[in-house]
């Protein structure tokens, strides 16, 4: 020891070895036998050797230059663990250290400490790393506490250290007074008044009261901190006292979020080795506290600790849900987290994982919702909870593999696996809130075993949604508008639950306070990426076509369902036709006119679309449509209906007979809108291989020309049968007009 000193004077000890060299050092001289053990001579070589240990540490104080409080932390974190070894000898020798060493220190021209005491960056704050002084906190807290110790010497030592740690903060922030011109001339009077306090007094409780008043949160925090995991080994010291200490600094102190977190994982790690009723009183009263001051961030800190919730979360949350203004606020902020995962968030950290948080909050509830306060706030936001659980077992089917296995890690000996814990959930919230006999209900139609695969889960939220909308109007209409609430955010992972739910509500919920945002959701999602979710909504505006109350504010979508039929999908346009249908029809005449010959145009183009439905449909609204027009649209429409005679008379060939018999009961109205008495007594008595010739006869010869480009397109028909009919429509084409079909026909050959 003396030559580590020697050569730290001489500046030759090397950095990187000086704390290893330090902690040897200590290991071997502090865990000596007691002096009064040996004999005499062994005796006084004990007393030499603790004495070059002091100058050691001395020494490297003294020789640190401007880094002087970085050397000394450096050493106090050294020493601390040695005052908590269990070993009464040991922790007199480490608190003497401590108490000689702060006694010299504060005979050093010491830095000036910076007064946020941390290595933590702090916004438009600059400090170097020799002004800080992070142990400060744990400093204190540990020597306050041993203060109680059971060791008559340790406890002596901690009081003279206590002594020499309040003249360090002392000094440390006068700086503070100087630069406040209203303390100067009372900072002489509170040094002198304070240090005698704490050198008169050796009430533990009380010198830590004292303390507080020049602590500041980030030291707060830290003896929070000490207090908590002293608990752990009550034999040390008083377990009244860390308990008095973690009420007094959960009920006082502000902590930031961060400190929040931090606080949260120390109780979390602590409190299995925890068993004095006085510390897991305190506790319990600190997390109720806390969570009633920073409900976000001990919901957030305490999901993150255990997604799995083990017996020590469980634990945990009924503290932190024993009084009413907890409860609320913990509950809110669980369907925050419920509510507010993104799919698109794949940090490696549990913390910052929303998708993980959500599930460990789903998985939380079914162990909260017995408790009776509990119940009761779970019934006032039970609109909210059932929808974000019933989402979640939908994002559940999503997560990604390592979602799943920090999941299922835990679980799998139970069969528990994400997607089971969410349906759970969803179970037990219903026969909580009272509502048993819908969960059986749920369960007898297969709802429940039909939303944990992939395949069938949209058919069990429908089964979900049947059950839900027979409840009575005070449960289901919120719901409802809880369900428009969510579809509003337009959060697109939400869109297709959500909306086949809303769709399944539509026929029994009271929508005149609704109705607008509905028809504005409806507008909304019928422009979504999802062919899903724009039949859904086809789906919704076809059911409130049909209701007398809701019908006409259909209307405004006519624009928007039209366009349905150009951009979507063959399901899609399944869907919009039926709902153009029933639209037109409670349009006034003027307005129907115009729509009917727009439509009128668009629709022969879907006559050739790949399904049979959609085929059949446009086929049957192009005829309603003749019957709309008036006016000046009716003469507009003869054109429409010349440009539809040869579609519809091939379609009379079509291999599906539903779509053959649109074909022929529009090719009659065609005839009969044109006043063509002939070819309506063929289409009237089908004689279909007579049509054509018809046709050709009876009509201009230009007619010919457009009658072959548009039998040229057919020949490209997926339908066999639609191909050889073109072909020998072609044929009699050309039987009239020979030289103009030959040369259309070679150039149509060459492509």
């Amino acid at each position: 020891m003396n030559a580590i000193a020697a050569m730290s004077r001489a500046w030759l000890l090397p950095e990187e070895r000086k704390s290893s060299l330090l902690r040897a050092c200590l290991g071997s001289v502090l865990h000596l036998p007691r002096h009064e053990d040996t004999q005499d001579r062994d005796a006084a070589l004990y007393m030499e050797t603790m004495e070059a240990l002091h100058r050691l540490l001395q020494v490297l104080v003294g020789s640190a230059g401007t880094s002087v409080l970085m050397e000394l932390q450096n050493i106090l974190e050294l020493l601390l663990p040695f005052t908590t070894c269990q070993l009464a000898a040991v922790e007199e020798r480490a608190m003497a250290c401590i108490a000689r060493l702060l006694a010299f220190s504060n005979t050093c021209p010491l830095p000036e400490v910076c007064s946020c005491f941390t290595g933590a960056v702090v916004l438009r704050h600059q400090c170097t790393e020799n002004q800080r002084f992070p142990v400060l906190g744990k400093l204190a807290g540990q020597l306050i506490l041993c203060c109680t110790s059971t060791d008559e010497g340790t406890r002596d030592e901690a009081m003279k250290a206590v002594r020499q740690l309040f003249i360090f903060i002392a000094s440390q922030r006068m700086w503070m007074w100087q630069k406040d011109p209203k303390k100067p001339q009372l900072r002489e009077r509170w040094q002198t008044l304070f240090y005698e306090q704490v050198s008169q007094e050796n009430n533990a409780r009380k010198i830590f009261r004292m303390f507080l008043k020049y602590l500041q949160y980030p030291e707060r925090v830290s003896i929070f901190l000490t207090a908590i995991e002293s608990m752990t080994v009550p034999s040390l010291h008083s377990t009244e006292l860390a308990a008095h200490m973690v009420d007094v600094l959960s009920a006082e102190v502000h902590f930031p979020p961060g400190q929040v977190q931090k606080i949260v994982k120390v109780i979390y790690s602590s409190l299995p080795s925890i068993t004095a009723q006085p510390a897991l009183e305190s506790l319990g009263r600190a997390l109720l506290v806390l969570a009633s001051k920073y409900p976000r961030e001990m919901v957030s800190s305490l999901l993150g600790c255990s997604p799995t919730c083990t017996s020590v979360t469980i634990t945990m949350w009924r503290e932190m849900l024993s009084e009413p203004p907890a409860v609320e606020k913990v509950l809110q902020e669980l369907l925050r987290v419920l509510t507010n995962h993104s799919l698109y968030h794949m940090s490696t950290s549990t913390g910052d994982r929303p998708r993980v948080l959500a599930l460990a909050a789903a998985r939380i509830l079914p162990e909260i919702i017995q408790l009776p306060l509990v119940l009761k706030e779970a019934e006032a936001i039970f609109p909210q909870l059932f929808l974000a659980l019933l989402l979640q077992v939908s994002f559940t089917m999503e997560l990604t593999l390592q979602e799943v296995e920090i999941f299922w890690e835990v679980h799998q000996q139970h069969h528990l696996t994400p997607i089971r814990a969410a349906v759970q959930s969803l179970k037990v919230l219903l026969c909580g809130v009272g509502l048993q006999k819908q969960m059986e209900a749920i369960e007898e139609q297969g709802g429940w075993d039909a939303l944990l695969s992939t395949v069938t889960h949209l058919q069990g939220v429908q089964v979900v949604a049947r059950v839900m909308r027979e409840l009575p109007g005070a449960l289901r209409d919120p719901i409802f508008h809880q369900l428009v609430e969510l579809l509003s955010t337009k959060f697109c992972s939400w869109e297709m639950v959500a909306m086949v739910f809303l769709v399944e509500m539509l026929e029994c919920v009271d929508l005149s306070e609704e109705l607008h945002r509905v028809v504005s959701l409806f507008s909304t999602y019928l422009q979504s990426q999802s062919v899903g979710t724009q039949q859904l909504v086809l789906r919704g505006i076809l059911q409130l076509s049909k209701r007398q109350d809701t019908a006409r504010k259909m209307l405004g979508l006519l624009p928007c369902i039209t366009e349905q039929l150009q951009d979507a999908d063959s399901g899609a346009r399944a869907m919009a036709l039926p709902v153009l249908s029933s639209l037109l029809r409670l349009l006034e005449r003027g307005k129907l006119s115009l729509v009917a010959l727009e439509l009128a145009s668009n629709l022969p183009a879907l006559f050739e679309d790949e399904s049979g439905t959609v085929r059949q449909l446009s086929i049957h609204l192009f005829l309603d449509t003749l019957s709309f027009v008036e006016g000046r649209e009716k003469r507009k429409m003869r054109k429409e209906v010349y440009r539809s005679l040869v579609p519809l008379y091939l379609h009379l060939h079509d291999e599906e007979e539903s779509v053959a018999k649109a074909s022929q009961k529009a090719f009659l109205g065609a005839a009969r809108f044109l006043h063509w008495r002939r070819l309506e007594h063929l289409a009237e008595v089908a004689q279909f291989w007579q049509i054509g010739e018809c046709m050709l006869v009876e009509r201009r010869k230009s007619a010919a020309q457009d009658y072959l480009g548009q039998s040229l397109l057919y020949l490209q028909s997926p339908q066999e049968s639609l191909r050889r009919e073109a072909v020998r429509f072609i044929e009699l084409i050309g039987r009239h007009e020979i030289p103009t079909v030959r040369s259309r026909w070679w150039r149509f050959g060459r492509r």
